[in-house]
């Protein structure tokens, strides 16, 4: 039986900036945790999201020649994704990818993701499928991990069907990866765990491997890229970011070793014999694909999106 395969993406870069915590006069609410720019979280459970990213809609430019529309997973827990289809004459491997944001902010209608994304499927060649999963602190893990494998089973169950709709008639559901940046990439290595350790129940798709885009770990003792590398100037994540992501996040009670931050990635894959390739890009930042417009960052990203396409190509 062939090898799973998993590819890891990794920045050089890390950075060690403070974001400011602050009172809103205007809002009686006893602030508890924020980030910057981000999130707000009270001490009665409300949460208050800043819009820094527009959500946007499924069209798209013609020249790409990808069809894009959303579809709802589930009307009770209000997941949803969007898809991604690029103009073909055969079927094409299908990508589930999960977007990034510290399990609390982020969305697959982002425009950055949905730029990034358009692109991915018209280069690499694949079916997209985009899941908006649950978001903490108002659903902690393993809300977001949940909503993955309730993904992959309604996947599952629009393959059996057989139904030829404008989506499902492109895809190789026999040729299926799972994908994430930062907080995404643990959400599909931990949803592969669950799932895609004993793939007989999938049946009919047929798992290949993970793309893991500088997935989101740590630990209580600090990592190398913590605490000794620097990243780019408004860097979307930082120490004090991520660790305020994490308390969002886990279970109460739990700390920084709790197996979904902390799983020992490396270690786990090689334990259970899976090929890994790993590929460091150098001078790009945290989640440069997405939220970095210079031109390092965007020649990175055609790099990245190549060797994803090659990664899949040698998968199959």
């Amino acid at each position: 039986m062939r090898r799973k395969r998993t590819a890891i993406i990794s920045p050089l870069d890390s950075s060690l900036s403070h974001p400011k915590v602050t009172k809103n006069p205007q809002n009686p609410r006893t602030l508890v945790e924020e980030i910057d720019g981000l999130i707000r979280v009270y001490k009665d459970g409300h949460v208050e999201r800043s819009q820094i990213v527009p959500h946007v809609m499924c069209t798209l430019p013609l020249e790409l020649s990808v069809t894009c529309r959303d579809l709802v997973i589930d009307k009770f827990t209000n997941i949803w994704a969007r898809f991604y289809v690029p103009k073909s004459d055969g079927k094409l491997p299908l990508l589930v990818y999960f977007h990034g944001g510290g399990f609390c902010v982020g969305s697959a209608a982002w425009s950055c993701y949905h730029e990034f994304l358009a692109l991915l499927a018209s280069k690499a060649g694949c079916v997209i499928m985009s899941v908006d999963y649950r978001l903490a602190p108002e659903n902690p893990l393993p809300a977001a991990y949940e909503d993955g494998e309730k993904a992959l089973m309604w996947l599952k169950q629009q393959a059996l069907s057989e139904s030829n709709k404008w989506w499902s008639n492109q895809c190789d559901f026999t040729n299926m990866f799972l994908a994430g940046d930062s907080a995404g990439g643990n959400i599909a290595h931990h949803v592969t765990l669950r799932l895609c350790a004993n793939c007989a129940h999938l049946k009919p798709l047929i798992f290949k491997g993970n793309i893991l885009i500088q997935p989101f770990f740590g630990g209580e003792s600090r990592t190398g890229s913590e605490t000794l590398m620097v990243q780019p100037r408004g860097s979307a994540l930082d120490l004090t970011t991520s660790d305020t992501y994490w308390r969002l996040s886990l279970p109460k009670g739990a700390n920084r070793d709790h197996p979904w931050c902390n799983p020992w990635a490396k270690r786990v894959l090689g334990t259970l014999g899976i090929e890994v390739d790993h590929v460091v890009y150098k001078g790009v930042g945290h989640a440069f694909h997405i939220l970095d417009k210079s031109q390092m960052s965007q020649m990175r990203t055609q790099e990245m999106i190549s060797h994803i396409k090659a990664f899949i190509i040698k998968s199959r």
